[in-house]
């Protein structure tokens, strides 16, 4: 008995902590939201409607890249898509129940898959925010591509009551994004959409149905996908990812990894490539951690008002390129960050004076893409504040994310120490400036 509720009790705090982890502290809004907006109905005739799927993603710091997203979903009744424009269905399906005397309807399936169609697709195929590979960015780095759509037009829908006693096409269901870690929640009613189309004047659309997904890096996958390692200039010890972070060389959950020394040898098969479909499946540099992505951290020069701090992050990915990728880090000296290079940077949590998170990313057309077997690197002044201290590992990011995964750290016991334990960096500062004052008063 005392062994079930033992087990019982480890499978509740897990099950808790899973479900928390939807939650984001640091993006508490922040989400993937579907609208349908009809643009035409008629209840009457029970014409095809025509409705604007627009996909919008509120999150601040994750983004939808390559292959892209995929939008499913259910009908309920035997509904099917006449036409689309700016998005295509994977499979037409069977169709042979609509009759010959009318057109070949897009999509006869009961569930449809939706894909974006790619960029330089002809002009009378596309809409706004249409075409972009199902690529999304996220709000802080481009909010002009943080939103795609496509219209479509739906026949042989079934009629459901509405909440005012009125009637509406009957609702789909099982919606997904296509995105692992998203989770969908079902239409619901909501205020039709309005838009601004002059500078007096809104319109606004005859019905508008809303999904929101949310974001859970549990469901996305239940291994880490980067780590992070630490030096310092007042230290030899370079700490390195934890052993095993993403996986062990030869475990079966292990991707495939290269020896540097091997790939210089003849006969060496090449690489896979990765298709429009899927990307490949991942080859490593064979390393202790087995990530994908390395984010090193280097404190790096002491000033007197000021320090210098070097992050690099490296892509161990070979069949990989990151596009439009950002870190987070989440520091209590961020703050006062004086001077940045070589990356785009913008506070993410800020209450009052207080900040402790930013967002980086890459400048356009010069680091915003990291490459197969390749890195970035950035360097960060920041003022010394009255809580500032070498010691105790203060300073070392307490989180670190990239591309909104969460990565690991070393554990604190193993940070880079102070000589001789602790505030010695102080100490030979204080006895610098007294054999200064000795030497000035033997010359006097």
């Amino acid at each position: 008995m005392e062994r079930f509720v033992f087990v019982l009790l480890v499978f509740l705090c897990n099950s808790s902590f899973r479900f928390t982890d939807a939650y984001d502290p640091i993006d508490p809004n922040g989400n993937i939201t579907i609208n349908w907006d009809f643009q035409v109905l008629n209840i009457k005739d029970m014409s095809p409607y025509t409705v604007m799927v627009s996909i919008h993603n509120y999150q601040m710091y994750r983004h939808i890249e390559h292959p892209g997203w995929r939008l499913s979903w259910n009908w309920t009744g035997k509904e099917v898509i006449w036409n689309t424009v700016g998005a295509e269905t994977t499979e037409q399906g069977d169709c042979s129940r609509i009759g010959a005397a009318n057109a070949r309807p897009h999509c006869c399936q009961r569930q449809p898959v939706m894909v974006d169609l790619p960029p330089g697709t002809p002009f009378n195929r596309q809409v706004a925010n249409c075409c972009r590979g199902g690529v999304l960015s996220s709000l802080v780095q481009n909010n002009l591509t943080s939103t795609a759509a496509f219209q479509m037009v739906v026949g042989e829908f079934a009629l459901a009551k509405d909440g005012g006693g009125g009637m509406e096409p009957e609702k789909p269901w099982h919606f997904d994004i296509g995105v692992p870690g998203y989770t969908c929640s079902n239409a619901t009613t909501v205020a039709p959409t309005r838009v601004k189309v002059d500078k007096n004047r809104y319109e606004q659309v005859l019905l508008t149905w809303q999904v929101t997904c949310s974001y859970s890096q549990y469901r996305a996958s239940g291994v880490p996908s980067c780590c992070v390692s630490m030096s310092t200039f007042y230290s030899d010890t370079i700490v390195a990812c934890p052993r095993c972070t993403c996986a062990c060389q030869g475990s079966p959950t292990s991707p495939q990894c290269v020896r540097q020394s091997h790939m210089d040898q003849p006969g060496m098969p090449a690489l896979p490539a990765s298709s429009d479909e899927e990307p490949a499946a991942p080859i490593v540099w064979c390393s202790e951690h087995m990530c994908p992505i390395r984010v090193h951290w280097h404190v790096k020069v002491n000033y007197r008002q000021y320090w210098r701090v070097k992050v690099t992050v490296s892509n161990y990915n070979l069949v990989k390129n990151y596009s439009d990728w950002n870190l987070m880090l989440q520091h209590p000296n961020l703050r006062s960050l004086t001077q940045l290079f070589s990356f785009n940077y913008k506070p993410l949590v800020e209450y009052g004076s207080f900040n402790d998170t930013g967002m980086f990313w890459g400048l356009r057309f010069y680091n915003e893409m990291l490459l197969q077997d390749g890195n970035v690197q950035t360097e960060m002044i920041l003022e010394k504040e009255s809580d500032f201290t070498y010691s105790g590992g203060w300073a070392f990011p307490r989180r670190v994310y990239f591309n909104g995964h969460e990565c690991v750290m070393p554990p604190a016991d193993q940070y880079p120490r102070l000589p001789n334990g602790a505030s010695a960096l102080r100490g030979s500062l204080i006895a610098g400036h007294c054999l200064l004052l000795l030497f000035f008063f033997v010359l006097v």
